[in-house]
């Protein structure tokens, strides 16, 4: 996959990411698609790592949308956790 489809795939995961934990975050829509591109490039690193699966080229592979969402989710909690959640 080039870098433009990761970008893509990381704002689909991080809107997936914010649908899984609705809520207001500190940074709002900006906020989340940046954590959303972050955790794409998170998910599939730390899978081709320590998973041993490759990064796949094609963009429909289901292992690489659920690695994609998982660092997603993780990178959300993470800020959530640090710069506070605002759902009071």
């Amino acid at each position: 996959m080039g870098f433009v489809s990761w970008i893509i795939l990381g704002l689909l995961a991080g809107g997936t990411a914010k649908i899984l934990l609705p809520g207001r975050d500190p940074g709002g829509l900006i906020g989340t698609v940046l954590i959303g591109v972050a955790g794409a490039f998170l998910g599939g690193w730390l899978s081709a790592k320590f998973l041993d699966r490759p990064i796949q080229t094609q963009f429909f592979d289901l292992a690489t949308w659920g690695s994609a969402i998982a660092g997603s989710l993780v990178l959300l909690i993470g800020y959530r956790i640090l710069f506070g959640n605002s759902r009071d």
